[in-house]
């Protein structure tokens, strides 16, 4: 893993801050997406839920919520108790669509979780995790996809590292 200087790890953060905000504002640009490519085609909103696995977003049951435009988030949950030794790790996601297709999407987005796993104290030396990135998602078999991401996690004890994430989810329409 790398090591960083605090000052190093503040304007990273400060960064992905920045990246955050400039994401929801306006922008143009001279590429135009025709026919079902075009998020607004979303009618209402469409409810996922299933299963994610991600070092920046979190591990266990997984809800998404796609917005009727290019908007959608994730929240993600998970608990395992075994013994004295309790495992846990909550998280939260926000993803812009790039391209929507009929069974694909390409967006990015940040994410954000807590990890704890102990039996009074957190023996993650870097429990709270921000990260950014790009995935993908790919209709399988009528209302089941899989979503597959990259991200760069930031670790609250310095780390930075390129990860993956994978989640699948059941979508009620």
């Amino acid at each position: 893993m790398y090591e960083f200087t605090e000052a190093r790890v503040k304007s990273i953060v400060l960064t992905l801050f920045l990246l955050c905000v400039l994401e929801w504002s306006p922008s143009y640009c001279q590429v135009g997406v025709q026919g079902s490519q075009k998020a607004e085609d979303l009618e209402r909103n469409v409810y996922g839920l299933g299963i994610s696995v991600g070092p920046a977003s979190g591990i266990g049951i997984s809800f998404r919520d796609h917005f009727p435009s290019k908007i959608s988030y994730q929240l993600v949950g998970g608990i395992i108790k075994t013994g004295g030794q309790t495992s846990a790790s909550i998280g939260a996601e926000f993803q812009y669509d790039l391209v929507r297709a009929k069974s694909t999407r390409l967006y990015f987005g940040p994410s954000t979780s807590y990890f704890y796993n102990g039996s009074g104290s957190n023996s993650f030396a870097g429990p709270f995790r921000l990260g950014m990135g790009v995935g993908g998602e790919l209709n399988v078999q009528q209302a089941v996809n899989i979503s597959l991401e990259g991200v760069f996690v930031y670790f609250s004890n310095g780390d930075i590292a390129p990860m993956p994430q994978i989640a699948c989810h059941y979508y009620f329409y």
